[in-house]
């Protein structure tokens, strides 16, 4: 069933990362390049420190251009606050979660290091997956 499921089962392994250091400029070609929505972004270490989305690059760019400054750092608009999911989390429970705060995207921890990301798709996917399976009376 379902419901039993890990995230581990389910997630994106090792997801596309950035430093807080890199130049904004970076960040929006690494999602573009990857045709992701947006980055994790880890120190050295792979302590999650934050994440990026392609909004927070726009806001960014849009913000550079109206007040004719430079761009910045990935560490200028990222999301500090993030709900993180743990490795052996139930899927049902994350799914629920993240549709009532509206989120894509989460990041999976496991012994406080990020190992990978459940996204929409990841759940859409894991839905799929169960319907095809499912056996219907």
């Amino acid at each position: 069933m379902l419901g039993s499921v890990d995230i581990k089962d389910h997630m994106l392994k090792n997801p596309v990362t950035i430093s807080p250091d890199a130049p904004l400029s970076e960040a929006v070609n690494s999602i573009l390049r990857h045709k992701i929505s947006g980055l994790c972004v880890v120190d050295s270490n792979k302590q999650l420190l934050g994440v990026l989305s392609e909004l927070d690059c726009l806001k960014g760019f849009m913000a550079a251009t109206y007040n004719s400054a430079s761009i910045g750092s990935v560490a200028d608009y990222m999301t500090r606050e993030i709900d993180v999911v743990d490795v052996h989390e139930n899927i049902i429970n994350v799914a629920n979660d993240m549709m009532s705060k509206s989120q894509r995207r989460r990041p999976v921890i496991q012994n406080g290091k990020l190992i990978g990301q459940i996204s929409c798709r990841q759940l859409l996917h894991a839905v799929k997956e169960f319907s095809s399976n499912a056996s219907y009376a």
